[in-house]
């Protein structure tokens, strides 16, 4: 057997909850508090997949973390899989106003007995295999 760690912190996009002020509510606002768009301060949670092999091995809602539901979602789910060749495919919904899944990869890994791999997620990069 050996260990998959899917292991990543993200924070959801919380775009979908903004909103244009109407012209009477930036006229009954200071001149310094005008912004066009007031936004929710709480984030929405993250929505995660994993395939193995073709099959849906997970799926969770990852809510937002702190107080005021403002912080970062942290994902961590230990799961064991047969050593041996593996299709990997993970896949990450972040903004609640779409279906449509914002990251996606997919990974061919050879895993070795006792192994322990870990998947990963860099904004900038996406999901790192390792």
């Amino acid at each position: 057997m050996a260990l998959l760690r899917l292991s990543f912190t993200h924070s959801g996009d919380r775009s979908a909850s903004c909103r244009d002020r109407t012209p009477e509510e930036l006229a009954k606002l200071p001149p310094n508090m005008r912004a066009n768009q007031v936004c929710d301060r709480r984030r929405p949670p993250i929505y995660v997949e994993l395939e193995v092999d073709g099959t849906l091995i997970y799926a969770a809602e990852s809510p937002p973390s702190g107080l005021a539901g403002s912080g970062p979602s942290r994902l961590y789910e230990r799961l064991l899989l047969p050593a041996g060749e593996h299709d990997l495919t993970v896949r990450m919904r972040d903004n609640p106003a779409t279906d449509a899944f914002g990251y996606e990869a997919t990974r061919k890994v050879d895993l070795k007995p006792g192994q322990s791999f870990v998947i990963d997620f860099q904004k900038d990069s996406g999901f790192v295999f390792d």
